[in-house]
């Protein structure tokens, strides 16, 4: 540890922490989670499904973009913040597996097929994906499992919690979030663009007598 803060006077290796901190490529926080690894067969089967599913679970949340982005900021954020607890320098695969692992969950029914060979329902399928990375590379990949993880936490709060806890839930974006995608919310814009009401004794007494 000595070694890799610069024995500790200060600095993070052989740069000053100041102009560590100034110069580093922030831009890394969100390229990491584009990145898959080399090519082959596994990093085919994680784009495909980052797209395929990310892109169900955006329908299946009522196309809210607000909740949906949510999602993602949560899995973001909180991937980075167990990355170094695991060593992981690349998270792309840990994404794609959070958004693969919800959607399963929430699709218990669906019946799927895998290279036309196994046949099982979908909470199976973040399972068939682990052990297809271990018999391709021979080891347990940490960084599905993480992402398992992660996603595991999001459907348990946004789906069983609120189910044994009055409907609480801790997971949902906050109002200054969802304004950010959908603008006012319908109730406070009905309330302020409302016309005033009419005083009826005022509208009777100016309509006019028929005889």
């Amino acid at each position: 540890m000595a070694a890799m803060l610069g024995g500790g006077d200060g600095g993070l290796g052989q740069f000053p922490l100041e102009q560590w901190f100034y110069e580093m490529p922030y831009w890394r926080l969100l390229t990491t989670f584009i990145y898959f690894g080399p090519l082959s067969l596994d990093l085919l089967f994680h784009v495909f499904f980052l797209q395929r599913y990310a892109r169900m679970l955006e329908e299946s949340s009522g196309r809210s973009s607000a909740t949906f982005a949510w999602l993602l900021f949560y899995a973001i954020t909180t991937l980075l913040a167990i990355a170094p607890l695991f060593s992981m320098a690349f998270l792309g695969t840990a994404l794609s597996s959070t958004l693969v692992y919800i959607w399963a969950r929430r699709n218990p029914d669906t019946r799927l097929s895998f290279l036309g060979l196994l046949v099982f329902r979908a909470p199976f399928l973040p399972w068939v994906l682990i052990a297809f990375s271990v018999v391709l590379h021979g080891h347990w990949p940490k960084d599905e499992i993480a992402g398992l993880v992660v996603g595991h936490f999001w459907y348990y709060f946004s789906d069983i919690y609120p189910a044994l806890h009055n409907n609480q839930r801790p997971l949902d974006p906050p109002d200054w979030w969802r304004r950010l995608f959908e603008g006012r919310p319908q109730a406070d814009a009905t309330e302020h663009d409302a016309p005033a009401p009419i005083v009826r004794d005022i509208a009777a007494a100016a309509a006019p007598e028929l005889r």
